[in-house]
């Protein structure tokens, strides 16, 4: 079977020997040394300032939420992973859905500002696919409002825009290290921020809001362990590589693929893209489903990634209302994007097979009904 990805696993010896320090100091977990080491040696990877390694990619969001004070209406895009929305709202904030562009699937600026109302507090945007959003524009329109900028950059590890790490971007930056990224720690995640005061507000959020033995204040259990610092040790020196088998199956899939008949998001200018993954957009949800149907026959698992629009989620529904906030293009994307398989090792005959199932389904004409 080949799935839509496949984690990376390091050499088992390499990995072993991290264990074996772990098991000689007994120190777990609580801001161990592999944690900070992790923190120290990803900090010089991505160029950024400061960066506190958490438990994942979900909770990172929350935090960025409780730092910078966050409780009322957040403009964010109904096209991301359900954790955008879900961070949102368990922080007990309202998301504003605004829609996305048609060309790269990211939260459009021009949809941002008619949005903006006295509650609004902040804009939480989604670097969709690991490709930045409109940065400048975004920024533009929080400065103009006074407004907060997170950026969900889960996908986005080892991408650049303009030269620096997409993290460095935005009030706080977050990242997913689920197995399935780029880079990963098994489970984990991080959030970058440039300010000193913020990432020690972050340090302590992180662990309960320990200050030695009192309390900076409110916190959560946020910690990841040392043995999930020690598989980001063991990842992170093949980044560069792993990102080059990716981009070698990505140029691959653009040679195979019959692109008369599918399109693919664009990137924006000035990035530096990291290949996290490899969707394709099908003329209608019938063709979607065909090719998913074909390629399922052959033990081949791709992904709708994302499906459903968020905004059409029943319990995303702004305050008061029975009916979905209205992101048309979003909603229409949402319906005909899949993400093929892509991992380093995946086999250039796969591709080609993958490559040929699709093109045949795409090119069946329906019968009249």
């Amino acid at each position: 079977m080949i799935n839509v990805t496949k984690s990376y696993l390091p050499d088992l010896d390499e990995y072993n020997n991290y264990l074996k320090g772990i098991w000689e100091r007994v120190h777990l977990t609580n801001d161990g040394p592999l944690v900070r080491q992790l923190e120290d040696q990803l900090k010089e990877f991505l160029g950024v300032k400061y960066l506190k390694f958490c438990t994942n990619g979900t909770i990172v969001l929350q935090m960025a939420l409780k730092a910078l004070d966050i409780t009322k209406e957040v403009i964010t895009t109904p096209f991301s992973y359900v954790a955008t929305t879900n961070a949102i709202l368990w922080e007990g904030c309202t998301p504003i859905f605004a829609d996305i562009n048609p060309d790269d699937y990211n939260i459009d600026p021009d949809k941002i500002e008619a949005l903006i109302t006295k509650n609004t507090q902040a804009i939480m945007a989604t670097h969709v696919y690991g490709n930045a959003c409109q940065i400048e524009q975004i920024q533009a329109i929080a400065d103009k409002y006074n407004l907060k900028v997170i950026y969900d950059a889960a996908h986005t590890f080892g991408a650049k825009y303009n030269g620096q790490s997409i993290l460095s971007y935005g009030d706080l930056s977050t990242c997913s290290f689920h197995a399935t990224k780029v880079f990963h720690t098994v489970e984990g995640g991080c959030i970058v921020t440039d300010n000193e005061e913020m990432a020690q507000k972050l340090h302590h959020y992180r662990s309960f809001g320990h200050q030695n033995d009192n309390y900076y204040g409110i916190g959560i259990n946020a910690k990841n362990s040392e043995l999930h610092a020690a598989m980001g040790l063991c990842v992170l020196p093949k980044v560069p590589e792993l990102i080059a088998a990716r981009k070698k199956r990505f140029g691959y899939y653009d040679s195979q693929l019959d692109f008369s008949k599918i399109t693919r998001p664009s990137l924006l200018p000035g990035m530096d893209y990291n290949y996290a993954y490899y969707p394709v957009v099908f003329d209608s949800e019938e063709t979607l489903l065909r090719v998913m149907d074909a390629l399922k026959a052959d033990d081949i698992m791709p992904r709708r990634y994302f499906y459903p629009s968020l905004n059409m989620l029943p319990f995303a529904f702004a305050p008061g209302s029975d009916t979905a906030q209205p992101c048309p293009v979003s909603e229409d994307v949402a319906l005909r994007v899949l993400c093929l398989p892509l991992y380093p090792d995946l086999a250039e005959a796969d591709v080609d097979r993958i490559a040929s199932i699709v093109n045949m389904a795409v090119a069946i004409v329906p019968e009249s009904v």
